[in-house]
């Protein structure tokens, strides 16, 4: 419903015109704000905590199993016992399993690893470099190429060229296979109203969970390993591509639709010659989401067996080696940079290319033909040669960086300390250790009531029945303690993750000149894999739960604040000009007209940032912040955990359901 608005020499009055009009409640009868509903509800479970507190925790130490992980650990013992004679593994698993496998083999025998006899692989950093340069150039620009050329060779300075063509390799190979059925579901998606209504709630779900959730029941079918890595990554990896084919496909103009009909184009090739042309460059921004989001788990994938950067870091976090960790850090950030400035600039040629000139497609089309004899020549190099297939040098300037970086955190540790170490515990005392002993020490029943309450409130009756199905099943998993513990953390850093939020995304949506600042750093953040923001942190506070929570903050903040920006900016100016016209002042204006009228932004921020912070609170199980993350983590390492890891990760699933359900249903009702 529109604002209305009137002119008033009364500010206050002016501020409240400038609201959403609600209905006027009845008379004799005082309205009861969802605000009173909150407040009491906390109130009683406060009151009910002092008398309660200690008793029906469901606390379970570290080394205890329940009967559900004593059985998830015999699934896995009996899968292992029969792997290679139960039909079903023999003619499906296994043979996916093989697919795979051969495929990423291929892939990096071709660029990482030594292939047959070769003591190198079959195109060398040479020729990887110069494919690297012409592929930038044919789907860019000049700038992009010596972009992707200075950061595949930075790559090799580094002295980690084999480790980021492995990561390069699974990448690769997760995208091909992603889009293979990526595209085609997303066509099909953008065609049939049915379809999409079938498969929305699914890629909801999977972008809705940890990319830690995929790797624990993937093993238990594939074993711990490249191939386990690579479809854990490919089914992370598609979704983004389905839903932005899916809608590209439906922002068609539906006039050019049905002129393609009326001038008798079938259904194939109206597909063909009108919507995926039309579509190109949108689906190319899907591409681009895929890979990124394919970098971003084949890193995390190193905990089963993923070779590449990812485990390099995973080594160095696990042995608080700051500097190899950062090394390796860099060297996944340049690789996704590099990506997705590639991927971005093809999306971009695809919708001026049309625009460009005869002339000067004639004349690039000569330079690309240069190119290629070039890169050709390089390619040849590299195979022959070894000193074109061998990176040259021994690494001087990883080492170099590693060094620094470990000076660095010495120097912070050393003269910091003080600083940090008192932020550290202002936060963990004064807020996070409070509010975690509230969830951890109440009864289990009287923290699902509470849930289950608020989810009423905030997302109504649905809402609240989602959340009453996940407590029950998260009380069944056996590890409630530490699903109470991971809640915590993610609850605290989502409440730091909105205050930034609200601030930079206000002071963006009011200065053209700060958005124009912040905004390429926030789209630059967003591109980086969550292993690197743990890095930093590490070096700053050492390896404790607050480490997660910052990094998690860091890791979330983006994308909350481009969406606080984007919903204030998106209130009317007209509403905005009234209410200063009248007299308001800019706090007035900001608290009394533009956050009430983007409440649906400010909700919808909450549940972006409540994921991203659950996904990357759990990644803080490497770093010291035990938890749901730690048992995921220790059913890799310890086969005797293998089951309560099932569970930590079946637990994680619920509460990013949870939080998922509670906060979109918010979201409606805000927007309603």
């Amino acid at each position: 419903m529109a604002a209305v608005v009137e002119k008033t020499d009364k500010p206050d009055k002016a501020v409240e015109l400038a609201k959403v009009p609600e209905p006027a409640p009845v008379a004799g009868v005082r309205k009861v704000s969802r605000g009173m509903v909150v407040g009491a509800i906390l109130l009683v479970w406060l009151v009910l905590f002092a008398v309660l507190r200690g008793k029906h925790t469901l606390t379970l130490a570290a080394a205890d199993l329940t009967d559900l992980h004593r059985w998830f650990n015999d699934v896995n013992d009996s899968i292992g016992a029969n792997r290679n004679s139960n039909p079903l593994f023999l003619y499906f698993f296994n043979e996916i399993r093989l697919v795979i496998d051969t495929l990423v083999t291929f892939v990096q025998e071709l660029i990482s690893q030594p292939s047959g006899d070769r003591p190198v692989p079959q195109i060398g950093w040479l020729g990887v470099v110069g494919i690297a340069g012409y592929v930038s150039w044919a789907v860019g620009n000049w700038r992009v190429a010596l972009l992707a050329v200075a950061g595949f060779t930075f790559l090799g300075v580094q002295g980690l060229w084999q480790e980021s063509m492995d990561t390069l390799a699974l990448t690769l190979s997760a995208v091909f296979v992603a889009l293979l059925f990526a595209i085609p579901l997303g066509v099909w998606a953008g065609l049939s109203d049915r379809f999409n209504r079938i498969v929305t709630p699914f890629l909801d779900f999977m972008q809705t969970m940890p990319t830690f959730v995929y790797l624990a029941p993937l093993t238990l079918f594939f074993l711990i390993g490249g191939a386990s890595a690579t479809i854990a990554t490919v089914i992370y990896a598609a979704p983004p591509a389905i839903r932005i084919t899916a809608h590209a496909i439906r922002s068609v103009p539906a006039t050019t639709v049905e002129a393609a009909d009326s001038l008798g184009a079938t259904r194939r090739q109206a597909l063909l010659k009108v919507l995926l042309p039309m579509s190109k460059r949108t689906v190319v921004m899907g591409v681009n989401q895929s890979i990124m989001a394919a970098l971003a788990m084949v890193t995390i994938a190193a905990l089963i067996g993923a070779p590449g950067l990812g485990r390099t870091v995973v080594q160095a976090l696990q042995s608080l080696d700051v500097g190899t960790a950062f090394n390796a850090g860099l060297s996944i950030v340049v690789m996704a940079v590099v990506l997705d400035r590639v991927t971005t600039a093809a999306s971009t040629r695809a919708k001026a290319g049309r625009s460009s000139k005869n002339r000067f497609l004639a004349w690039r089309r000569r330079l690309l033909g240069a190119g290629a004899v070039v890169t050709a020549v390089l390619v040849y190099l590299s195979h022959t040669y070894v000193w074109a297939a061998e990176f040259p040098g021994e690494g001087g300037a990883g080492s170099s960086i590693a060094s620094a970086a470990d000076t660095t955190t010495t120097w912070v540790q050393d003269e910091l300390s003080g600083f940090t170490n008192a932020v550290r515990d202002t936060l963990t005392n004064g807020l996070l250790n409070p509010f975690q002993s509230l969830l951890t020490d109440s009864p289990w029943w009287l923290v699902g009531a509470v849930l289950i309450a608020l989810g009423v409130v905030f997302g109504g009756w649905r809402a609240g029945l989602t959340t009453a199905v996940c407590v029950g099943l998260l009380v069944g998993t056996g590890v409630w303690s530490d699903g109470m513990t991971t809640m915590a953390l993610s609850l605290v850093a989502t409440v730091l993750v909105m205050l930034i939020g609200v601030f930079f995304g206000v002071w963006m949506a009011r200065s053209a000149l700060v958005d124009r600042l912040l905004r390429p750093t926030l789209d630059a953040a967003q591109v980086m894999p969550p292993f690197v923001y743990l890095v930093p942190f590490l070096a700053l506070f050492g390896p404790t739960r607050f480490t997660a929570i910052v990094a998690a903050v860091v890791y979330a903040a983006p994308v909350a604040v481009k969406i606080i920006a984007d919903g204030i900016r998106n209130v009317p100016a007209t509403t905005v000009e009234a209410a200063t016209s009248a007299g308001c002042n800019t706090w007035q204006i900001i608290t009394k007209v533009q956050l009430p009228m983007a409440r649906g932004a400010l909700t919808l921020a909450t549940n972006q940032g409540l994921i991203y912070v659950l996904s990357m609170v759990v990644v803080g199980g490497l770093v010291g912040a035990g938890a749901l993350g730690y048992d995921v983590v220790a059913g890799f390492s310890q086969g005797q955990l293998y089951g309560k890891g099932l569970a930590a990760g079946l637990a994680i699933v619920l509460l990013g359901v949870m939080f998922d359900r509670i906060t979109q249903a918010a979201a409606r009702r805000a927007g309603a």
